[in-house]
Formats: C-alpha cells, sequence, structure tokens
C-alpha cells in the first residue's frame, strides 16, 4: 500500500518543483528562496532585469550550479548533487545565453560531445552523426552542413546549433536562456513551432527572454524575479505587458516609436555595390547626419557582413565607400577610425569588451590619443573620461574600476557604446545593440541613440528584433542573399513588409537554383 500511495503522489507531482532555493556567491546573493513548480507540457516564462537571477536559477535546474539552500525535485523525485551530467541522463537540456559550442569542433562533434553514435567496434560513426545533426537542424528551418567548424559560424548560426544541441537529447525539461536574441522573426517562428510540439509531447519548458512579445506568443505562465527574489507568478493569458514591466522594473516603461522632428542632413556614408564573398554579393546603402538606417533581415541574409566590410573589418573584393563624399579604402578598422567610422559589435564578450578589466580601460583603449600625456598613458584622465560617460549614460555601477565582466548585460552594452562614444564618430555602426538586455535598459539604449542622432551622428543599427527596427528606424535597408532588396519609411512600415522583401527575394533565388539544377539533370 505505501508503495501504490508513492506511485500515485509520483503521478500527480509536477515536472518541476523547486523550494526556498538560494544561490550565494561571494558578496552577492543571486537568489533568495525562490519557489516555483512547473507543470509537464507547460511552457513557463521566466522575466526579470539583467542580475534579477534568471540565469542562475536556470543554471542550478541543468546542474551547473549547486544550490546553496533549497530543494529541487522532478517528478516528484528530490533531487540532491545534481550536475550536468546527472541532469543530462534526467533529461534536462539548456540554451545558455553565453554560448558553450567548442569553436574548433564540426557543427555535428558540438550537438552529441559526449554522446557520439558508436559502431560495433566502439568506434564514432560520423556517417550517423551527421544525418542525425542535420535533421536536427532542418527541424529549426536553416541549412548548415553538419561537417562544418562552429568557428566559422555567424552568432545567429551559433545560436540554432545551440538549440539543436539541447533538442539531441530525450527531453523532459527545456531551459531556454535568451534563445531569440540573434534570431530574426522568421527562425524565431520555426523554434516556437519546435518548442510548441515539444510541449504537447509533455516537455516542461523554461523560457527566459526580454522580449514581452514572445511571452504573449508562446507562454502559458510567467513568473517575474527581482533582485533574485520572486516577485509573483501569473497566468500569461491574465496579465497585461504593462503589469509584467511594472514587476519587473517598478516603473512604466515606453519602447514604441516616438514623434521625430529630426531633418536628416548632408550625406555623410554613402556605400555602393560592396561585395565581400561568400555573404555580401552587392551592397549598398547612404546614411545622412542625424539620420538612422536600420537594416533587416533573415540569418544568413549579409546584415553584420556588409558593415564589417564598411569597417574594415571583412575584406571587400569590390564596391566604394565614401565618408563625407570623399572615398575611404579601409584597409582595417583602424582605418575605419581615422575616416571617422565606429562599431558597436554582435558579440559584446567575444569581440566588443574586455571583460577581465575595469570601465577605464575599457574606454580608453579605443582613445588612447586623448588620454595621454606625451608618451605616457594619463590614469587620471581615463577616469576622468570613463566617469563622464558613466554618468552621462548612467551606467550602473560601484566605480569605474569595477570590472566590466561583473556588469550585468545592459550596462556591458553601455559601455560598449561608450567605448565607441569617445572617438567622436561621424559614422556609427551598431550590431544588435539590445542583445539579451533587459526592457529597463533597452529603453535606455533607445535614448541613448536617439541622443546621438539628435546630435548629428549617421547611425546604422544592425537588428534581428522587428519590433525594435520599428521603433527606432528613419528608413529600413532590407537584405537577403547578400544583396540589398528594398527600402522601406521607418514610419509606418510593418513586420509583414519588411519580411515581404526579405522573404521573396529568397525564394526567387531558392527558385532559380531549382530550375538550374533541373537544366543539368
Amino acid at each position: 500500500m505505501a508503495e501504490q500511495r508513492q506511485f500515485e503522489e509520483m503521478a500527480m507531482a509536477p515536472r518541476l518543483q523547486v523550494t526556498n532555493l538560494s544561490k550565494m556567491f561571494p558578496g552577492v546573493r543571486a537568489l533568495d528562496a525562490v519557489s516555483m513548480t512547473v507543470e509537464p507540457g507547460e511552457i513557463r516564462a521566466l522575466l526579470g532585469e539583467n542580475g534579477a537571477g534568471k540565469s542562475t536559477l536556470g543554471k542550478i535546474v541543468a546542474g551547473v550550479y549547486p544550490p546553496s539552500e533549497g530543494i529541487l525535485a522532478i517528478d516528484g523525485v528530490e533531487i540532491a548533487d545534481l550536475d550536468e551530467k546527472s541532469a543530462g541522463e534526467r533529461g534536462i537540456g539548456i540554451v545558455y545565453q553565453e554560448g558553450s559550442l567548442v569553436p574548433h569542433l564540426s557543427i555535428a562533434e558540438n550537438i552529441f560531445a559526449g554522446r557520439q553514435p558508436t559502431g560495433w567496434l566502439g568506434q564514432v560513426n560520423v556517417r550517423a552523426m551527421r544525418v542525425r545533426a542535420a535533421k536536427l537542424i532542418a527541424e529549426l528551418g536553416v541549412a548548415l552542413d553538419p561537417a562544418q567548424k562552429v568557428a566559422s559560424l555567424s552568432t545567429a548560426q551559433a545560436q540554432i546549433v545551440e538549440i539543436a544541441k539541447a533538442l539531441s537529447r530525450d527531453l523532459r525539461i527545456l531551459i531556454l536562456d535568451e534563445p531569440t536574441a540573434a534570431l530574426t522573426l522568421t527562425e524565431t517562428e520555426k523554434m516556437f513551432g519546435v518548442v510548441r510540439r515539444l510541449a504537447s509531447n509533455g516537455v516542461s519548458v523554461i523560457y527566459v527572454s526580454h522580449r514581452l512579445a514572445e511571452i504573449y506568443t508562446l507562454c502559458h505562465t510567467v513568473t517575474v524575479l527581482k533582485d533574485g527574489k520572486l516577485v509573483g507568478t501569473r497566468a500569461v493569458a491574465d496579465t497585461s505587458p504593462d503589469e509584467l514591466i511594472r514587476m519587473m522594473v517598478g516603473r512604466d516603461v515606453h519602447l514604441d516609436r516616438e514623434i521625430s522632428h529630426r531633418v536628416p542632413g548632408d550625406l555623410v556614408l554613402d556605400a555602393r555595390n560592396v561585395s565581400a564573398p561568400p555573404l555580401v554579393k552587392s551592397a549598398s546603402l547612404q546614411v545622412r547626419a542625424g539620420e538612422i538606417v536600420c537594416l533587416a533581415g533573415l540569418i544568413g541574409s549579409g546584415r553584420s557582413e556588409f558593415c564589417e566590410a564598411i569597417f574594415g573589418a571583412r575584406r571587400r573584393r569590390s564596391g566604394e565607400i565614401r565618408i563625407g563624399g570623399k572615398l575611404v579604402n579601409p584597409a582595417g578598422p583602424w582605418d575605419a577610425k581615422a575616416a571617422g567610422i565606429g562599431m558597436v559589435p554582435e558579440d559584446r564578450k567575444l569581440a566588443g569588451l574586455f571583460l577581465p578589466m575595469n570601465i577605464t580601460a575599457n574606454i580608453a583603449v579605443t582613445i588612447l590619443d586623448k588620454v595621454s600625456d606625451g608618451l605616457r598613458f594619463s590614469e587620471a584622465k581615463a577616469s576622468a573620461m570613463a566617469q563622464r560617460f558613466v554618468d552621462e549614460l548612467r551606467i550602473v555601477t560601484p566605480g569605474v574600476s569595477q570590472l566590466v565582466g561583473n556588469l550585468s548585460g545592459g550596462n556591458q552594452q553601455k559601455v560598449l557604446l561608450a567605448k565607441w562614444l569617445a572617438v567622436e564618430p561621424r559614422v556609427l555602426i551598431v550590431d544588435e545593440p539590445t542583445r539579451g538586455v533587459d526592457v529597463g535598459a533597452r529603453a535606455e539604449i533607445y535614448r541613448l541613440l536617439r541622443g546621438l542622432a539628435d546630435k548629428g551622428v549617421a547611425l546604422i543599427v544592425v537588428s534581428s528584433d522587428l519590433p525594435e527596427v520599428l521603433a527606432l528606424a528613419d528608413r529600413i535597408i532590407v537584405m537577403a542573399e547578400g544583396n540589398t532588396v528594398g527600402e522601406l519609411p521607418g514610419d509606418g512600415a510593418t513586420e509583414e513588409q519588411v519580411l515581404r522583401l526579405a522573404t521573396k527575394y529568397t525564394a526567387s533565388v531558392a527558385e532559380a537554383r531549382r530550375d538550374a539544377a533541373m537544366a543539368e539533370i
């Protein structure tokens, strides 16, 4: 009878139950007595500002961190000493916000790391591994070669591989930490379809995101954390975006398009027929002083690569770049910087910031001439410059000597902006400006970008978030298959119009390729 009673209790148990879960790091209480229950087949959103404890909670459930206090139970069974290996064996998968792939391994090797299919003699069955990897990637609607090295992938493509890696397990719980931060709307919708199918099969999903529209599209329930503590849990159907924002930040935040009275000035950047194979074939754009031009397109459209070519970070085969009417030919970022071009890269941690260094050093690195006394670096000048940007950009930090790696994502992004604002560029390229930042920081970054345009800076913004494009853009340039394929005015444009331009060209290219293949047959 006792065994029968225990079985009945387990059958009625939630898929995941955390009770009074706490996590302490040196000097920081990242989680403070958080309790949460997630049922089988439930898609639970986890919201909060940067530093609220969302990622920490997800990593405890995935066995990355041990809890300092509290109880974690799966299907009614209390779990102690959970680590990543045992979590995977229990059907817990996680897609990390920071990325966990090994660059020098192939896509297939990353997806099945430590779990490669083997032959009867124990050797790795490479063909079977690649076939299974290709199937997982195809489910997400992206064409990638499983044998391709991860080091050659874009940030968005690497994110697709991260998701495929999680899906390769026999899942009971899937934790997605900002999975769409680098994805376009089309790829996001395909991923949502996969998540819904998993949930319909009983998989519980914990979905961490700063994008409220995604919460209302995908999730059943939402839990809000603030400063490591539980604020509350709501049914998504019973709450509003304004209520969730107030729960997260304690105030109203508006991300909608603002009425602009800016009148664009003289033409500053004129890039024509730029080619940088294999991802940029023929791309052109013009940006005027005080104008925000947004680049939109699907994964692999060549948006970031086009900007890298303008900035000298990617080799051009052909095309012209003019700044203020003067022809420039950047051999590298140093030449672009000298010509008045700055670029905030897509991946702030990998390509933008020196995380083990402090705020002062990160900002000073682009303006050594301004913070030096002759041949000597002036710590006083550099600190004063850093403090100025901390104040102007409202960077939340104990001081300019704080290590950048210890800041929240939103504040790291502001330091990266400061690094290039200090150069006083005529043209500023900003690639995915709000990737992985919370709703409050997003509003701050929108304010900063609009303020720069008001001061006459010519801005190019690359964003996979179409609501962001529509909120910021004076003009929208759409790219597809390495080409600029259309232009829309920012005021009055819709997501459907942007996607129609991007997908129509891609579909026509695919049809032409099919016709050519058939002709050869």
